[in-house]
């Protein structure tokens, strides 16, 4: 008896002391995160201007109106292209170059990983110009290299159809190696006593893959897989970059919900419309990830 309340005497200060952390960075968190978030799923029932003193109730109007907007549709459409291909080029690059970085006679692997990941730690606005830059019609420098091998010059934003694969190869040049050294973590903490003994079971390279490291790394999948989706559905700095200017890409050629959801906010200050695109954009990205979370599920 004296020693459990000797214990709960040293408990009640740790506890206290935890309390006093968590609870305004709890508060923190709710203010500047779930506030904005019912704000935004409030507002979607409003018709209201950001400069209009007046907010009429209008019910589901913004979103029976969202689906009769060709604009909506079109970067509805744009939005799930742009994610679905950039989430599985990336994670096949990233897998692929982990596997051959964590092999035991790679030379200079660390130097190889730091290269890759150098381009995740640049900021968007600055690595979007550089890009458009690349991408020039003109004096680009892609087009220079493309054509060394015979091929002509390419307007790789001006034209409808490439300007929206030239955005997700921008997006997979920098998100690739920040994935790669996910995927190489998890491949290091793979125990190598499981492959040990099925190698000594007989099982090749094959069926180690299959049945030891991949259910191995699932957690790690099932992670990247979420983050850059979330990231990849959200996608506006290197899209509104890209399309500015004389030699940027053809606005709906490349707009994606967040692109469509600034413009409708800012640009025409339709609040309640742009509110109830985000919702939208919420409901989407919420089950896909459940989605996910059911498709690749961890082993217990």
């Amino acid at each position: 008896m004296m020693k459990d309340s000797k214990i709960s005497s040293l408990t009640r200060p740790r506890v206290a002391f935890a309390l006093y952390v968590i609870i305004p960075i709890f508060a923190f968190f709710v203010i500047i995160r779930v506030f904005p978030i019912l704000g935004t799923l409030f507002l979607g029932f409003f018709d209201w201007g950001l400069i209009s003193p007046t907010k009429p109730f209008i019910g589901f109007e913004n979103y029976t109106a969202l689906f009769n907007d060709s604009l909506f549709i079109i970067a509805l459409r744009n939005t799930g292209v742009l994610a679905f291909l950039s989430v599985i080029i990336t994670m096949a690059g990233a897998f692929g170059l982990a596997l051959i970085l964590n092999r035991k006679k790679t030379i200079f692997a660390d130097i190889y990983k730091l290269i890759y990941f150098v381009p995740f730690v640049i900021s968007w606005v600055p690595l979007s110009v550089i890009w458009k830059w690349m991408y020039d019609p003109s004096y680009g420098v892609l087009n220079y290299v493309v054509g060394l091998v015979g091929i002509p010059p390419q307007g790789w934003l001006v034209n409808p159809k490439l300007s929206l694969y030239s955005v997700i190869i921008l997006i997979v040049w920098r998100s690739v190696g920040f994935n790669t050294i996910l995927f190489s973590v998890g491949l290091k903490n793979i125990p190598s006593e499981y492959l040990e003994a099925g190698r000594i079971d007989g099982a090749e390279s094959i069926p180690l893959f299959r049945y030891i490291t991949l259910p191995l790394l699932k957690p790690i999948i099932l992670y990247i897989l979420i983050m850059t989706s979330i990231i990849n559905f959200g996608i506006f700095s290197p899209v509104y970059i890209l399309t500015v200017g004389s030699q940027g890409a053809p606005g709906n050629a490349v707009r994606v919900l967040v692109y469509d959801i600034y413009e409708n906010a800012f640009r025409y200050l339709h609040m309640g419309y742009a509110a109830a695109e985000s919702t939208i954009l919420l409901i989407l990205v919420v089950f896909l990830t459940l989605i996910e979370f059911k498709l690749i599920k961890p082993e217990a």
